[in-house]
Parts: structure tokens; C-alpha cells; sequence
């Protein structure tokens, strides 16, 4: 028997802090050399990309593939979002299926949830923090999300190009979170924060990283293709860079591969990346001054280790679908 997991049931048991938690578990595998984490694959349609995502977490016996389509013309050629995904999670000890579910807000909730881990581990531990969001999204609300549940944040800002996107940010995410909420007016506004999470769609750089104040952490999240950075040279060179991947950022992270091509850094400034941290391998932040930066791609294993926990979750409450397939 397949259960069958929709979006409305994935909402009803996955919470942040237990993301945070398993994610915190399969990037320690990822460094310890107990997950399978082969390259994403993609293959292109006439109307779109398609993506497969596979990962075995050997030691929380998590083995699951994410199925991501990227069909622009979904929403007026066929009424489907332009971003699809589906994760299907198998039984290491057989190969069967043991669940079909949508990886909408899966991913959307574990994307926010590395930011989570990353900022537990690189940021400042202080009282009181400000956080900021650029982009007003859904993947903003979870960055938001997240980074509350990893430190002591009592006010955030947001700053989007559209008003209207970033008053509902406020409206939605002031009630699931009790705190302040204020829109900034310019991206340099956002720049008093104690910790800066970037979740556009923008190509080109979105703020001056000489600008950024000392002891800043800065979650980069909205880019993930060569051509494409919201992160400017200046606050990649001066900060210490810690990847989700090496592979990954070298590859895919224009963030990262532009600042190289420029021949301002080399790949050796990538520090450590968020598995060798997690284990304690590598050293996170050293100064109350010091800039931090995680860089997220995105990759499987955070797939692979939700699904598993959902799976469970869903299964404890009785939820979904039993289907004979």
C-alpha cells in the first residue's frame, strides 16, 4: 500500500522546528559520508524543465526522489502553477513505494528550514535580534519562520518591489509570529539588521555588500543558476562563506561562480560547507565582527530527510490515503 499525501495533509503535520531538527541529523550524514547525493538531473520538455532529486540518508534510512517542473506557461495555457513538484519516498530495505506526496510546501518548508540550521550555527547568539527579508513570497514567510525559531528575533523587516505583496507578509506573518513587522522602504533600510535573509527572484544584485554592518549572518536563498546572484562580490569576499555543497555552489551558484570568474575569490573561500559545521569539523563564527553567510542551492538530502519525517508524522495521525498500486 502507497499513502498518498496531498498538500493539505504535508501542511498539517510538518512544523519548522522538527525540520530544522532532521535537517540538523542528514547534513551531519552528508558530511560523514553516509548519504547518497547524486547531481540533480534535468531534462527539458518543449514547454519547460523537469528535475529529479534523489538521496539515500544511510544512517535515518531516508531514500526518496523529488520530481520538480519549471513550466512557465503552466498558469494561463493549463491553470497549473508555473512550479510543480511530487516526492516519492521508498523503503530502503525493499525498494517499494511507501509514499506519493506533494513537494510544494515540503520544499518550501525545508528551504527555509536549512536557513534555520545555518543561522543556529552562524549567527550572533545575542538577545533581541532584527531580522530582514528580502522578497515577500512564500519562501520569505518561511525564511522568516525559521530564523525566529533558531534565535531570538523581536523585529523584522521586509522589503519587496511590490507593496501589496509585502503588506500581506506583514498581515500573515505579524499573527504567526507576534512580532513586529515593519516594510522598509529601500534595500539599504534593510541593512540595520542583525541577520539578512535573501529569497528573490532578482538576477542581479539586491543591496551593496559594503554597506552590510560587521557581525551580520546572511542567508542566501532566491538564486541558483550560474547566470544569477542576489549577493554582490563585495559581501561574498568579505564575509566567511559556508556552502550547503561545495559541488552544488561551484556549479550552480552564481553567487559564488561570478565573484570567481571575476578573479576577486577563488573556490577556496568557500570555508567549510553546513555538514562540516554541523559536526563540529570545521569552526562557524569566531568573531562578534564577523561577517557570515550561508549559500543554499538547495539539495536532496533536505528532500529525502523531510519526506521521511512527514511520512512518519502522517502515518502516527492517520493521515493520507492508503492506495494499492
Amino acid at each position: 500500500m502507497v499513502l498518498m499525501l496531498t498538500r493539505a495533509d504535508v501542511m498539517s503535520v510538518l512544523e519548522m522546528d522538527d525540520c530544522i531538527d532532521v535537517l540538523e541529523k542528514a547534513f551531519a550524514e552528508f558530511s560523514n559520508g553516509t548519504a547518497d547525493l547524486p547531481m540533480r538531473i534535468g531534462i527539458t520538455a518543449p514547454d519547460g524543465l523537469n528535475l529529479y532529486m534523489p538521496a539515500y540518508l544511510k544512517e535515518m534510512n531516508a531514500l526518496a526522489c523529488k520530481v520538480v517542473s519549471v513550466y512557465k506557461q503552466n498558469p494561463h495555457k493549463h491553470n497549473l502553477p508555473t512550479t510543480i513538484g511530487k516526492v516519492l519516498l521508498q523503503d530502503p530495505a525493499t525498494g517499494d513505494v511507501l509514499s506519493i506526496m506533494d513537494g510544494g510546501y515540503l520544499t518550501a518548508v525545508r528551504t527555509g528550514a536549512v536557513s534555520g540550521l545555518a543561522t543556529k550555527f552562524l549567527a550572533r547568539e545575542d538577545q533581541g535580534q532584527v531580522a530582514a527579508i528580502f522578497g515577500a513570497g512564500v519562501q520569505a514567510r518561511m525564511q522568516l519562520w525559521a530564523v525566529c525559531e533558531a534565535r531570538d528575533v523581536v523585529k523584522a523587516l521586509v522589503y519587496d518591489k511590490y507593496p501589496e505583496t509585502a503588506q500581506d507578509f506583514v498581515e500573515v506573518m505579524e499573527e504567526k509570529l507576534g512580532i513586529p513587522i515593519e516594510i522598509a522602504e529601500t534595500p539599504e533600510a534593510m541593512l540595520e539588521a542583525d541577520i539578512i535573509c535573501t529569497a528573490t527572484s532578482s538576477p542581479t544584485p539586491i543591496f551593496d555588500g559594503n554597506k552590510v554592518k560587521p557581525g551580520t549572518h546572511i542567508n542566501g536563498i532566491g538564486s541558483h543558476s550560474p547566470g544569477a546572484r542576489e549577493l554582490d562580490t563585495a559581501v561574498i569576499a568579505r564575509s566567511l562563506l559556508i556552502a550547503d555543497g561545495y559541488e552544488a555552489c561551484l556549479n550552480e551558484a552564481g553567487d559564488i561562480m561570478i565573484p570567481i570568474s571575476e578573479g576577486a575569490i577563488t573556490a577556496d573561500h568557500i570555508r567549510a560547507d553546513l555538514g562540516q559545521i554541523v559536526t563540529g569539523k570545521k569552526p562557524a563564527r569566531t568573531g562578534a565582527d564577523q561577517v557570515t553567510l550561508f549559500k543554499s542551492n538547495g539539495l536532496a538530502i533536505q528532500d529525502s530527510a523531510t519526506a521521511l519525517l512527514v511520512y512518519q508524522k502522517a502515518k502516527a495521525a492517520g493521515i493520507g490515503t492508503e492506495v494499492d498500486i
